[in-house]
């Protein structure tokens, strides 16, 4: 029966050192085994025989490698003597109370699998006793020394109890079989029992987050809870592994819990902004949707943080406002605005203007001939040469009346005078720019004559704009005319200078 209980003890005791653990510390405890089992008593008599006993063994842990205990128990040791020796019977059965001081050497201190090794010194009160269980030679209790030694195993079910296993060997003195040979006598000894550990010790890790209970104090953490900032990382590993602190939830600040920036983001939990973009990780995740691991996400050639905070673009767009050119060369290169896709206004994108017109997209009138970029390449006129410019177009917008000062009319008559064509070469060009205006054209005079004459005469100069328009290729049913005669002056006719405010063409604009 030994040899099974030995290569079962040294089965568990490899178990015990290789199998990884969570921790269990017996340090700063007592604790109580109960353990019941079977011996077999080596002596000089001619048969051995196998009996039953239990031990109790009350440790305190001074270290986590060292306890020291009180064991003791109660054992009947069996054997058989033939012929008989000194008392009728050849069986004969020795009851012992064996007590011992021992002390135990652990040899994987703190673990769920604990193995130890056990040696003491002690004695022990036995009794004799024959086949009936009378007292042989009406012998009393005798005493003598005790040796005990032997390995054990803690097996912890929880941090407060263990499965024990004990295998051991014990001294004691030749006399105890009545035949003494001068051979060393002892007692092969194999039980199994539960050990169970009272207090808090400071070496706990009940938490099992890798702190021991001291640990956990001088930190502030909580030793019953695993993750007392609930970020998603145990204590322990904030505390030897990631160097965060177990106490905030969020370490560095960013407005990510460290648990998230670890294993969802892969960002660093120490740093508020790990690739150094001047976007904290919590804002480039959760408000720009940038890239926390990469300086520049759009990859334009500007930090997410220059983009954000200090040009206003779009750090996941190279080209924040779609003019064709990257923010970049729009900031360094054009010296453009990366957020307005026509900088000057002239109505051509600063990409087309520096890619296709070659004109300059921070003047609107490139070629300083007076009509802007956008006029002349609408018109077909060359933005690059002022001679084709033959000043800016008139402005036209919707629901609104424009007045042509500069055409008129030989005196009292429809017909246009020369100076009338660099005004309608103006109107022309605007009405070329945006083919899809309509137009009244209003002929106005003075209050000189009667109404009926004047709107005749007014009527008829509107219709000599149209005709002149009509020529130059605007169509026809782009315009109406209409003659207001003295109706809807714009200044008293009072003075020859104010009536010719009033004779005037006005545009107005469906």
């Amino acid at each position: 029966m030994s040899k099974p209980i030995l290569a079962l003890l040294a089965m568990v005791l490899v178990l015990g050192v290789c199998v990884p653990t969570n921790a269990q510390p017996t340090d700063g405890r007592w604790s109580l085994s109960v353990l019941g089992g079977a011996n077999y008593w080596l002596n000089d008599a001619s048969t051995k025989k196998v009996g039953l006993g239990g031990d109790l063994i009350l440790r305190y842990g001074f270290t986590p490698d060292f306890s020291l205990g009180l064991m003791g128990g109660y054992h009947v040791l069996k054997t058989e003597q033939f012929p008989p020796i000194g008392f009728a019977n050849s069986y004969f059965r020795v009851e012992t109370i064996p007590a011992a001081v021992v002390g135990i050497f652990h040899l994987n201190p703190k673990a769920k699998f604990n193995p130890y090794l056990y040696a003491g010194v002690g004695a022990q009160l036995y009794r004799r006793k024959d086949f009936n269980r009378n007292p042989i030679a009406n012998e009393g209790m005798q005493g003598g020394y005790l040796f005990p030694a032997g390995i054990g195993l803690d097996a912890f079910l929880n941090r407060t109890t263990a499965f024990s296993m004990n295998m051991g060997y014990r001294l004691i003195e030749d006399k105890v079989d009545f035949i003494q040979k001068g051979s060393i006598n002892g007692i092969i000894t194999g039980s199994l029992g539960l050990t169970f550990f009272i207090g808090d010790s400071e070496s706990d890790d009940e938490d099992q987050d890798g702190l021991t209970t001291a640990q956990e104090r001088r930190l502030g953490t909580n030793p019953k809870v695993a993750d007392t900032d609930g970020d998603g990382l145990s204590d322990g590993d904030e505390m030897r592994t990631y160097r965060t602190n177990p106490l905030r939830t969020d370490t560095d600040g960013d407005g990510l819990k460290d648990g998230d920036e670890l294993f969802k983001y892969r960002t660093d939990p120490t740093k508020f902004d790990t690739d150094g973009d001047g976007l904290g990780d919590g804002d480039e995740i959760l408000k720009y949707k940038t890239d926390p691991l990469k300086t520049d996400t759009d990859g334009d050639g500007l930090s997410d943080g220059d983009e954000v905070l200090k040009y206003k673009t779009n750090p996941l767009r190279v080209d924040s406002d779609g003019d064709g050119l990257s923010d970049y060369d729009e900031i360094f290169t054009s010296k453009t605005d990366p957020t307005n896709p026509d900088t000057d206004g002239d109505g051509l994108m600063d990409g087309d203007e520096i890619k296709k017109h070659k004109t300059d997209p921070l003047r609107a009138d490139t070629d300083r001939g007076g009509v802007d970029d956008g006029a002349e390449v609408k018109a077909g006129t060359n933005p690059l040469d002022p001679a084709d410019d033959k000043g800016a177009p008139i402005q036209l917008q919707k629901g609104k009346a424009v007045v042509l000062e500069g055409v008129t009319f030989a005196s009292g008559s429809a017909t246009l005078t020369p100076s009338s064509e660099d005004v309608l070469e103006r109107a022309l060009r605007a009405l070329q720019i945006n083919p899809g205006v309509i137009i009244e054209i209003a002929g106005y005079t003075d209050d000189v004559g009667s109404v009926a004459q004047n709107e005749r005469l007014s009527l008829r100069r509107a219709e000599s704009v149209k005709a002149w328009l009509n020529r130059k290729g605007v169509a026809s049913w782009r315009m109406t005319t209409v003659g207001k005669g003295p109706r809807e002056p714009i200044a008293p006719n009072d003075s020859p200078e104010r009536r010719a405010k009033n004779r005037r063409i006005e545009f107005h604009v469906k």
